[in-house]
């Protein structure tokens, strides 16, 4: 028997409602410049970092459902609960370090899609790059939010295709288990390096302005809802949606890393190929080893998740300025009744798309992208676990002790991250 379209209706909005922010900001993780850090980690050391997702999932989980929870508890985003309750030095300090990283990001990201388009297709990698990037641009400026979301919510569909990359080729399953749970490797520079690079991929302050401002941006799409602070009455369903669409949507993102460093692994490492700089090059070297339908389905991932980041890297700097300087925000509102907004996403965007005409080199400005996001996530990760505790931010939704305890691990695994990191540099001078 056929079940009834109200039926359908209700099943939809029961799971699909519910993943949004959470699904989308995980996502979001998995972009060109974290598929070739992941990349990296696989081919040089095989199986031997694959400890770290499970180590990443659940300090991701605390410090972005914290985040999450500002944004729904107070109705704002981060940017303006920093400039409510914290000093202007440090506003300014966090969003111009936060603008400067995210268009790199964007520069590495959309030269990483033209690059794999052209590995597919042939033609020049600089010209796609131009399309994608104003693709995205225009698809954030015409589309509105609530159509947007869910162009958003296929496309991390595309991360499947690190899964499934990884079922074409043998693995030898007894010992990656081993490897996950068991933390192994050299312990050498080279190899702490790794594991920073993959710590600072994974938990990027880009990720926390974004899905603190996507539940502002849900709450003003619903017409009968009110930040929880104002209306405690909503407080239960919305409190456990954001559990579970954080906890669903870390877990996905975590699930891609864990692939891709598995697939380069089992493919790459055992092959000999031991340096990858880019994610284009990491699709490249599949193709000789794993053959050409993995070679495929990583370089069309690629193009899928540049896709899915841009937009959250442009609107999350976008977010942090508007909340910065009292701007009307909101990808719901039309571009002329927010100008500064979108000017924000669209200047973001082109700069980046513009940098790859630069004579700056891509693999270096992606590094110093990753050593921006690293040491910038700490403060920030700092006031986010102050704000979610304080009373004056949060009301009576202040995180639970659980969660408090995870969010601080997660702030303190990042400081001792980035200690490592610029101890690693200093020894290198």
């Amino acid at each position: 028997m056929l079940d009834s379209p109200t039926r359908v209706h209700s099943v939809e909005k029961s799971w699909l409602s519910k993943l949004g922010p959470g699904l989308i900001t995980g996502a979001a993780d998995d972009d060109p410049s974290g598929i070739a850090t992941y990349s990296q980690a696989g081919a040089q050391f095989g199986f031997g970092t694959l400890w770290t997702v499970l180590l990443t999932y659940p300090l991701m989980v605390g410090i972005q459902m914290a985040s999450a929870r500002i944004g729904r508890v107070s109705g704002h985003g981060l940017a303006t609960n920093i400039r409510r309750h914290y000093p202007a030095w440090l506003l300014y300090a966090v969003v111009g370090l936060l603008l400067i990283a995210n268009t790199v990001n964007i520069a590495a990201d959309v030269s990483s899609m033209g690059e794999a388009r052209k590995l597919i297709v042939g033609g020049t990698a600089q010209l796609y790059a131009v399309a994608f990037g104003v693709v995205s641009l225009l698809l954030q400026v015409f589309i509105p939010y609530r159509r947007y979301v869910r162009i958003l919510k296929w496309l991390t569909l595309g991360l499947l295709a690190y899964v499934a990359t990884a079922f074409v080729v043998h693995i030898p399953w007894r010992q990656v288990i081993v490897s996950t749970l068991v933390p192994s490797g050299s312990w050498s520079t080279d190899y702490i390096t790794t594991v920073v690079a993959v710590f600072g991929t994974t938990i990027s302050p880009y990720l926390f302005f974004w899905q603190a401002s996507q539940e502002v941006e849900d709450q003003l799409a619903d017409p009968l809802a009110r930040p929880l602070i104002e209306a405690p009455e909503q407080a239960q369903p919305h409190l456990r949606r954001i559990r579970s669409d954080t906890c669903i949507g870390m877990g996905f993102s975590n699930l891609v890393a864990f692939f891709i460093i598995l697939t380069t692994a089992v493919t790459l490492h055992l092959h000999g190929v031991t340096e990858i700089q880019t994610s284009a090059q990491a699709a490249q070297a599949l193709r000789p080893i794993a053959g050409e339908f993995a070679f495929m389905l990583f370089s069309a991932g690629i193009i899928g998740t540049g896709l899915l980041a841009i937009p959250v890297l442009a609107g999350s700097s976008a977010y942090a300025m508007a909340g910065a300087f009292k701007w009307k925000n909101s990808l719901e509102r039309a571009p002329m009744r927010a100008k500064r907004f979108y000017g924000i996403i669209a200047i973001s965007t082109l700069l980046g798309v513009a940098l790859g005409f630069t004579a700056i080199d891509p693999i270096k400005a992606l590094y110093w992208s990753a050593v921006i996001n690293g040491v910038v996530s700490v403060p920030i990760m700092v006031v986010i676990m102050l704000m979610a505790t304080r009373t004056g931010v949060m009301g009576q939704f202040t995180i639970s002790k659980k969660l408090t305890l995870l969010g601080w691990l997660a702030t303190a695994m990042m400081g001792i991250a980035v200690v490592a990191m610029l101890a690693t540099l200093l020894r290198l001078r």
